[in-house]
């Protein structure tokens, strides 16, 4: 197995990384904080780190496979939040709080251990952005964009990350790289100036348009999204966290090659917005019928704050606008559902992904079909194409881990002293990367800042294998893959 790459990949990030810092040290220098030396130094020696890396790696057989791109992508994953992590550690975190922040971001998991977010510097609110937006895709286009020589493990990176099933729409892995980046960067401009218009500052515009389309969830105010909710800036979040939701390379296609029939003709975004769609109605009836009966909220209120908060679990951006663990156990039991849904495959949303959740209810269905009448062939089909038994394998071995880690870490969170509804919700949204859970301590209201450190570092793996897609680091630890 080749190293160097790998470790050439890792400082190259590092070294990004690191200059991602200095506008954090700039802002809190422009603020006259007292704190602006900790950004300065820690982009110096984030810096300082990735370079070393990067030169010590360099020469030698840079030749590298399908076994190099696994381990890349479960060191990238585990490294750069390490260094991440060291802005918090300097401003006086502990090192399981700055651990669990930073993994949160970076996995774009959106949950948090700190409180007073009004008060705190804005560096450091600014830094929470950046590795949000950075954890969304911004590592997968580095990796793939710096990394031209991985001939085969460039593009597997991207696959692996983010479970994309559309292949390449470009030659090039670079030029895939560059159109990613485009796009994504083209949409957070673009929500970042009408959350603006909409009466945001120009800096909770311009942080929240990085946590919006990396479906982060992180917010600069501790009341969340309800900070805004006498502005029409929720009407604004609620498509943007949608676009999150769907593939980049789809949308790459439309924004900068103005090709919009590959993201018509996929069949996932057809499901992704149907699949809200009922969500939505079913909340907002409920809400209209059973939590609102006195019409204290307009009809159009109401809509905004269903449509939002569903939005918002569904693609596991992590964003409340209300206290919706509050709305009864028929509300708290479909919200915790909605936890496990995601968006689609290649998007910056956790969760199931849509294509998985299709292709298992035609498996079932064709298995019911199968079981009365045996001699029957029943193909399953998805996207007009008949799918072969090593996808549906595939398909389901993921729901095995998924399934398997999320029970596993829901157990050892009850162990920790969680109660029921908070170890489950804990776990779901650790391992779907959504941000808030239910329950008094850790609902959309709370943080997680009460629970006990070893919690937060069962919560943190969760979040990491959530993040990883389950199977790269199975593969990685097993013995078949380190013998070669």
């Amino acid at each position: 197995m080749q190293l160097r790459p790998i470790f050439l990949a890792i400082g190259i990030m590092t070294v990004l990384l690191g200059a991602a810092m200095i506008p954090c040290a700039l802002m809190d220098f422009a603020d006259k904080r007292p704190e602006s030396h900790v950004f300065a130094v820690s982009a110096f020696g984030s810096i300082f780190i990735g370079a070393c890396l990067w030169i010590l790696s360099r020469g030698g057989d840079q030749r590298t496979g399908q076994r190099e791109a696994f381990l890349l992508t479960v060191m990238a994953w585990v490294f750069l939040p390490a260094i991440a992590a060291i802005p918090f550690v300097a401003s006086g975190m502990s090192i399981t709080d700055a651990s669990f922040e930073t993994i949160s971001g970076m996995t774009t998991t959106g949950a948090t251990v700190l409180t007073g977010l009004d008060d705190l510097p804005r560096g450091l609110l600014l830094w929470r952005a950046i590795i949000q937006w950075v954890g969304g895709i911004g590592i997968i286009v580095a990796a793939i964009a710096i990394l031209p020589q991985l001939r085969v493990g460039g593009m597997q990176l991207f696959q692996l990350e983010s479970s994309d099933i559309s292949g390449k729409f470009l030659p090039r892995i670079t030029d895939i790289a560059a159109y990613l980046g485009f796009t994504y960067l083209i949409i957070s401009s673009l929500c970042a100036l009408l959350y603006f218009l909409a009466g945001m500052s120009w800096f909770d515009a311009v942080t929240h348009a990085m946590t919006t389309m990396s479906a982060g969830g992180f917010s600069t105010h501790d009341a969340s999204f309800g900070y805004f909710n006498d502005t029409p800036a929720a009407w604004i979040a609620a498509p943007f966290m949608m676009f999150a939701g769907l593939p980049f390379s789809l949308m790459a296609m439309l924004v900068l090659q103005g090709r919009p029939m590959p993201l018509l003709k996929d069949p996932q975004p057809r499901f992704y917005f149907m699949l809200a769609a009922v969500l939505t109605l079913i909340v907002t009836v409920y809400y209209e019928t059973v939590i609102d009966t006195v019409d204290v909220d307009p009809m159009l209120n109401g809509l905004k704050t269903c449509l939002f908060n569903v939005v918002s679990v569904m693609t596991g951006t992590g964003y409340a606008s209300a206290p919706y663990d509050t709305w009864g156990q028929p509300m708290m039991a479909l919200f915790l559902c909605i936890t496990f849904v995601g968006g689609c495959a290649g998007s910056a949303a956790g969760g199931l992904k849509m294509f998985r959740l299709e292709i298992t209810a035609k498996a079932l269905i064709a298995y019911s079909h199968k079981m009365i009448m045996p001699h029957r062939r029943t193909p399953v089909r998805y996207g007009g194409r008949t799918l072969d038994e090593e996808t549906l394998q595939s398909v389901m071995v993921f729901l095995f881990l998924f399934i398997s880690t999320f029970m596993i870490a829901a157990a050892l969170l009850s162990l920790c002293g969680l109660n029921a509804m908070e170890a489950i919700s804990a776990s779901a949204t650790s391992v779907s990367n959504v941000g808030p859970g239910l329950g008094e301590r850790i609902g959309p209201s709370s943080t997680f800042q009460t629970l006990p450190d070893v919690a937060k570092w069962i919560c943190a793996i969760a979040m990491l294998l959530g993040r990883l897609e389950f199977i790269s680091v199975f593969v990685v630890l097993t013995r078949r893959f380190w013998q070669g």
